[in-house]
Formats: C-alpha cells, structure tokens, sequence
C-alpha cells in the first residue's frame, strides 16, 4: 500500500455531521502529522458553519469536489452506511487513503467490494472501530492474554436499551433504524461495536445462528435479536439485544468467563470494569477517555499512513468480518 512517509496527512472529510462534532473530526486537528484541511456536506451552509465553528479552511457541498481537492490527501467518509461504498469507489479512484465510519456498509458484499477497490488501487482502507484502542477495552485484552481468568470459555453481550433517545426526535429522519440507509436497526448501529470487539480479543467468529425480530413494529429494522457464536480459538459466545424494553430492565454488559474467574464490562454506559477471580476480592478499574473518542484510532491510522506497519487494528479485512457475523444473525428477519 502506498504511504506518505515524511508528509502530513491532510483530512478531507464527507459528510461532516453528528459524530464529526466532537467524537472524530476534532482529533484530526490534534494528532501529531495531522490536520483537517475540508469538509463536506450536501446541505452548503451546514459544512460552511462546521467549518466556521471548528477553523476548518475549505467546505464543500460536492463529494467529488472534495476528493479532487490536490492539498486533500486522505478521506474520512462520515455518511451514513448506504454512502460508503459509493464514495470509497471514488476515493480509492483517487488515491487517497479511506477512513470509513461503522458499520462499514450495509453488507457483507459491499464491504469486500470496498476493500477490493482499494486493494486494486493500492490504498489502505480503515473504519472508524475505535474501542480497540481505548485504555479500558485494551486492559480486557490484557487481563485475558495474561490468564487472570485462566482459560477463556465462554463470552455474553445484554444490551437491554428502553425506546432509544433518537426515536423521540423526528422518527422519519433517524437513518438508524431504516435497513435501506443503514443496512439494519439498532443492531447493526450498536452490535457491531461489541462484536467488532470480540473480534479483536478473540480473533474471528467461524460459526454463528441467530434470530431477530421485531416487536413493536415502530419501524421496519429489527429491534430484538438473539445469537450464538463461535470464535476460531474455540471460545463461545451468546448475545442478547433489545430495543423495547423497560427502563428496570436496561443493562449494558459485556461478561467473559474462564475457569478461574470473570471479567464484566460495559460497551457503551460506562468505563470501568470489574474483575472477579476465584478466592479474591473483586477489583474494579476506572480508566480516563480522550476528549474526543476515536482520537487514539486516528492516531494509529496516521501513524500507519506516514510509515509505521500496521499501526491501525482497525482495517477493512477485520470489519467485513463483524458485517458478516451481523448479516448472518439477521438473515432469518431479511431474507424472508
């Protein structure tokens, strides 16, 4: 893949909206050999205002305008997942680096139409899974590849989640919970940080069934689903996501198993974690987030991108795997 050894990475972002206002794009001006030199979106005065209010020199209103951009030498596309392959395509066209959001597409399919673009063009291609360089997810892959808990024999996810905050604002508007934008409901939006995650502590999933429904028929995404998978080191896992439950009900939880003891964390409501080990007092960790989420991901693919190997975890091969994992689960909803 081509680097940029001795350069700065000049970012050039599409679809400057929600998650750029303080989770992605303002590390992009932070990071060492890094800047945010354009931003786009369709609506002209809403990237004009994000560029006035977070000093950014150019906006534009025309993806392609922005990629053809000569001091733009690196895209960030920020667009809900229905845009990403589209505008990697013209990216990687390009040949510029691609830093896509999650979920990667809507599909499987489209994930490795995206990689194989950007192989055939000789670009790396990242997407934007963070938590595998936050300090509290990274010290579970300390605890577990340190034997705390011994041998590893099963993981759980709950997500139960009461009517998500989105759907009391303007339903039709909520991309999130239309499969022909986001490729799936809540789901897709939020299991697949978890599963992405699981990924990375304990290598890919080689086998997995699941269910999925919809119950309260608000919208046409599953808002119930339920799986069983297995991971290639021959670790177990379950998980259980619900998007209607009660507010008594609402848990966020993350639960490793091993023959010595437990590790229990949240994924999204919290930064600690609880350690419990067989005759020991249990051990809570609190760890610090940066102020802006992705900031340390950011930092990986810069560092990648002006020499250092393999400094991102996050690329396109690794997050295809979590797209297929999550198309599996569903199938029985999609593929009615």
């Amino acid at each position: 893949m081509k680097k940029m050894e001795g350069k700065e990475v000049k970012w050039g972002v599409l679809g400057v909206g929600d998650v750029c206002e303080k989770k992605s794009a303002p590390a992009m001006q932070k990071v060492k050999g890094s800047s945010l030199v354009a931003v786009m979106r369709r609506d002209g005065k809403k990237a004009a205002d994000y560029a006035r209010r977070h000093g950014v020199p150019k906006w534009y209103d025309d993806a392609q305008k922005l990629i053809n951009d000569p001091e733009v030498n690196a895209i960030y596309i920020a667009t809900p997942p229905y845009a990403h392959l589209e505008l990697t395509k013209q990216a990687a066209a390009a040949g510029k680096p691609v830093y896509v959001e999650k979920p990667m597409a809507r599909n499987y399919q489209e994930c490795l139409e995206m990689i194989r673009v950007c192989q055939a063009a000789e670009v790396p291609l990242f997407v934007a899974y963070y938590r595998r360089t936050l300090p509290n997810f990274l010290k579970v892959k300390e605890l577990v590849e340190e034997g705390e808990i011994g041998e590893i024999r099963y993981v759980n996810i709950t997500i139960n989640q009461p009517r998500h905050p989105d759907m009391k604002e303007d339903k039709a508007a909520n991309w999130r919970i239309d499969p022909e934008v986001a490729g799936g409901g809540y789901f897709y939006d939020l299991g697949s940080h978890q599963l992405d995650y699981l990924d990375f502590l304990f290598g890919p999933i080689t086998e997995v069934n699941g269910i999925a429904g919809n119950q309260a028929g608000e919208y046409p995404a599953e808002d119930i689903v339920l799986a069983n998978f297995k991971f290639k080191s021959g670790v177990l896992g379950s998980g259980n996501w619900c998007f209607t439950t009660g507010e008594s009900s609402k848990k966020d939880e993350i639960k490793i198993i091993g023959t010595a003891g437990e590790i229990s964390f949240p994924c999204f409501w919290g930064t600690s974690l609880t350690l419990r080990k067989d005759g020991e007092e249990a051990q809570e960790f609190t760890f610090d987030m940066p102020e802006n989420i992705q900031y340390f991901l950011i930092q990986s693919i810069v560092e990648e991108l002006l020499g250092k190997e393999n400094a991102s975890p996050s690329t396109g091969e690794t997050a295809a795997r979590t797209n297929w994992v999550m198309e599996e689960i569903t199938k029985n909803y999609y593929n009615k």
